[in-house]
């Protein structure tokens, strides 16, 4: 008895170190201190982890500084603060605690067993028009991504007059006479932490992508663009947008002039009284119409020169890029508003939109029936929103980046909703993936939106979707087994666009003469 009693003791004790030994520890150490992160369904996550100082008092429109040290363990269960804004968009639901001007977290989701893996790493940056948005909304989940092998982040970043306000007095006491852009700026300090850091979770600071929707497409054309972080990533993805549309950034003086009118608004005189104004106050003036506006901008440091520039003489990052758009980016209601879709009222929509160039607009998107028109009118919309500066990213990079680009025309409608309100098309319409409507898909996160009524083909076009995003960030190549093969675009030829759906196929662009009317247009 004496002797099965110490085999089992025995056995508890070897058991226990070889789960200890299995087990990788929560506490890792980074270079300002040690965290400690949580399980989560078997993945290891740290939420709420400070990259920079909280931009607060002296700190509110400077750019982002290095974390302090700290001493002992810090907990790292929650997600931080979300960044000042305003409830503009309903469809975000976010988990983060409260909002802040102490914004400067991110979070990781990590499968690796040991700090040596070395696994690829996503850096996620979030969408909502530079005005809102947070890295904890649900649909930016990495745990699925973490299951497929890929260390996850998303990424807070300063929204808004916040994130992008422009004066000449920021101006002046820049060390880098520069002032906006902050928002930017935050993204290239996150990458900058995950070069130094992400090696103690498992990652590959080597082997690093960035991706984001939207406003978070639009800011991985700029980290792109920009000096300070092109050589801080391996690859890129961008999910509908891009800083090389219809309206590229402005002037420095410009946004200066924009920052000066909405300082006299609040009745400021001066720098100091600006950052003495609670967050609250300001927002709340954003809130009223014709509040102001921030815009990015050449700011001579960020961007030292014009974007278009940049990618232009091939001067940005030279990494793969994944990129493509949605099949109904916009609506044909903003074309034609109220009238129905008639080819004589989109006529005069088009000649009401644009006096001086409706007849070329009525060529390339030419509607010869009533039949074409919401489709054309569809796709004049989405191209004038997002398709087009998309479009030109992709272009632009196959033929100065040096490296694959791999262009995606995403098709699938979201299913009807559990509930019967919001995105429903009038009986006899044709269905579109609208704006954002991929993000799910593409991060494997169906399951965290209870607001549609997933069947089993979104989830099939989730799987190929989050199989291409996983190879490519793993390789710079979509490819792998059990999907169609996606070619990569060729320089001066249409390109072979992969068109994302239950029937996923790649097809030879059939619109080009669209989008090189455009490029002109903004070239005048």
């Amino acid at each position: 008895m004496k002797k099965l009693s110490l085999l089992v003791t025995f056995s508890i004790v070897l058991f226990s170190v070889t789960v200890a030994q299995s087990t990788p520890p929560l506490v890792v150490r980074t270079a300002n201190g040690d965290l400690q992160g949580a399980y989560e369904s078997g993945i290891r996550t740290y939420k709420g982890v400070p990259f920079a100082q909280p931009p607060v008092g002296d700190l509110r429109w400077k750019e982002p500084q290095p974390v302090k040290h700290w001493d002992g363990v810090r907990k790292a269960d929650k997600f931080g603060p979300r960044a000042m804004q305003n409830p503009i968009f309903s469809d975000m639901v976010f988990r983060s605690d409260g909002v802040s001007e102490d914004c400067l977290y991110l979070n990781i989701w990590t499968p690796a067993r040991t700090a040596g893996d070395k696994l690829p790493v996503l850096v996620y940056f979030y969408g909502g028009g530079l005005m809102a948005g947070d890295g904890s909304e649900l649909r930016y989940d990495g745990e699925s991504m973490a299951r497929r092998g890929v260390v996850a982040i998303t990424v807070n970043y300063r929204l808004s007059v916040f994130g992008f306000f422009s004066h000449p007095e920021l101006t002046k006491e820049s060390p880098h006479h520069a002032s906006g852009n902050y928002g930017l700026l935050d993204q290239y300090a996150a990458l900058q932490w995950v070069r130094q850091n992400i090696a103690a979770f498992g990652g590959d600071p080597a082997r690093v992508t960035i991706d984001g929707e939207s406003a978070g497409s639009f800011s991985v054309s700029a980290q792109m663009a920009s000096p300070l972080s092109k050589d801080l990533f391996a690859q890129a993805i961008g999910e509908s947008g891009s800083l090389l549309g219809m309206q590229p950034p402005v002037s420095l003086t410009a946004a200066e002039k924009m920052g000066i009118d909405f300082a006299t608004s609040l009745g400021a005189k001066s720098l100091a009284e600006l950052r003495a104004i609670p967050a609250a106050t300001i927002m709340q003036a954003l809130s009223k119409p014709n509040a102001g506006h921030f815009p990015v901008s050449i700011d001579g440091y960020f961007f030292p020169r014009s974007p278009a520039d940049i990618f232009s003489s091939g001067d940005q990052a030279k990494v793969p890029l994944l990129v493509g758009w949605n099949s109904g980016e916009g609506s044909y209601h903003s074309i034609l508003e109220k009238d129905p879709p008639t080819k004589d009222n989109y006529e005069k929509a088009v000649k009401k939109l644009s006096a001086d160039h409706a007849a070329d607009l009525l060529k390339y998107y030419y509607a010869a029936t009533d039949d074409y028109v919401q489709q054309v009118a569809t796709d004049m919309a989405g191209d004038r929103f997002i398709g087009f500066s998309t479009w030109r990213w992709s272009d632009l990079h196959a033929q100065t980046g040096g490296r694959p680009v791999y262009r995606y025309f995403y098709e699938r409608p979201r299913p009807s909703m559990r509930i019967a309100t919001g995105e429903v098309a009038p009986p006899g319409e044709k269905r579109y993936a609208v704006h954002s409507a991929e993000i799910e898909y593409a991060l494997g996160n169906l399951p965290t939106n209870l607001v549609f009524n997933w069947q089993p083909d979104d989830f099939l076009v989730s799987t190929i979707m989050e199989g291409y995003f996983a190879n490519f960030i793993k390789t710079g190549d979509p490819n792998g087994p059990g999907l169609p093969e996606w070619p990569a675009v060729k320089p001066g030829v249409p390109a072979t666009v992969m068109h994302i759906d239950v029937s996923t196929r790649a097809e030879t662009e059939q619109h080009r003469d669209r989008y090189l009317f455009l490029e002109q247009l903004i070239s005048k």
